[in-house]
């Protein structure tokens, strides 16, 4: 993990701490799941999120790690508001968990009318950041982001791209790349980065930002090219492709893939997920799992956690001001 990452994030941890915070035995607890987990992704199927959620499922079940299974359940209309406003008005916050993306934070700016307040949520772990790509059909003939850019001006606002959600992730990164490149482009807005994927793959649009995770099956396949990354350094994954920040743009933006607790949750349910969490974080099966979909980690504590939240919260409000949105 970069030190500019983490200056941009606007959080500093010390060194240690992956290995403090991961690697104590935790004590056992008072309080221990009596029913189904309602594990809900505030994004569509086939997506980061989704993908994430149900490996953790199936990392928690092989391990035998809860006394109650843990139930992926997608959620991800209104841009992740549907989510949002389910684990707000959970009947049962202590059996209430929510896998999240960036909308925790950009839905709520967007819309203020849910009277969500992060805040309120519990913090249970932050299990890595999530990077962004541009890819291109293989067919479309570009192999760098130039021509792109020269591709986009030429259609003069006929150019066409997905992602998920609208005022989210994958729409401010395309935002930016208007500002900053003088661009139009039109952008069709999906419920999650699964179908953004596969719809890129089929040519139904033109040009995706996807996390390399969602478009890995049709990048090994040969199907999809990618062009660049907003990440601070070359990703292990991608070495040949080029970052933003080397062509003389400082930026970059990362997806949070991250557990959080309902709102009323009690603090035994949270140290029980918490410790959950930790202990999956800390498996084989995860770590290689964060390699493989270039994943970076940023460890937090609870209190971090929500330090975090504000300052991303206070990012967004200045990207959407810098965009004019």
């Amino acid at each position: 993990m970069g030190i500019t990452r983490r200056l941009m994030m606007g959080l500093s941890f010390a060194a240690t701490m992956a290995v403090g915070v991961f690697g104590a035995n935790m004590p056992a607890f008072a309080w221990e799941p009596v029913k189904p987990i309602d594990f809900v992704i505030m994004a569509g199927a086939g997506g980061g999120a989704d993908q994430i959620a149900r490996f953790i499922q199936s990392v928690a079940e092989k391990h035998k790690m809860s006394p109650r299974p843990l139930v992926p359940n997608n959620k991800g209309g209104g841009s992740g508001a549907e989510a949002l406003i389910a684990l707000k008005g959970a009947s049962d916050p202590d059996h209430t968990i929510l896998v999240t993306l960036n909308s925790f934070f950009t839905t709520p700016l967007r819309q203020p009318n849910l009277g969500i307040d992060i805040q309120t949520f519990t913090p249970v772990q932050m299990m890595g950041v999530d990077p962004f790509v541009l890819w291109v059909h293989k067919d479309s003939g570009i192999t760098t982001f130039e021509d792109w850019v020269a591709k986009v001006k030429a259609d003069d606002g006929n150019y066409v791209m997905g992602g998920t959600g609208k005022g989210q992730e994958d729409s401010i990164v395309v935002a930016w790349m208007e500002k900053n490149y003088g661009l139009k482009i039109k952008y069709i807005p999906y419920k999650g980065g699964g179908a953004v994927a596969k719809d890129l793959a089929g040519q139904q649009i033109m040009a995706s930002v996807n996390n390399p995770s969602e478009a890995k099956g049709f990048f090994e396949a040969g199907d999809v090219v990618p062009l660049i990354a907003f990440s601070d350094e070359r990703l292990p994954n991608l070495p040949d492709t080029r970052t933003v920040k080397e062509l003389g743009k400082d930026f970059s933006y990362y997806n949070q893939r991250a557990v959080v607790g309902a709102p009323g949750m009690v603090d035994d349910a949270a140290a029980f997920y918490q410790d959950l969490f930790t202990k999956i974080y800390n498996t084989s099966e995860w770590q290689d799992y964060m390699k493989s979909e270039s994943l970076e980690p940023l460890p937090m504590d609870p209190g971090q956690q929500k330090a975090y939240w504000a300052t991303q919260v206070e990012r967004h409000k200045e990207l959407f001001k810098e965009m004019g949105e």
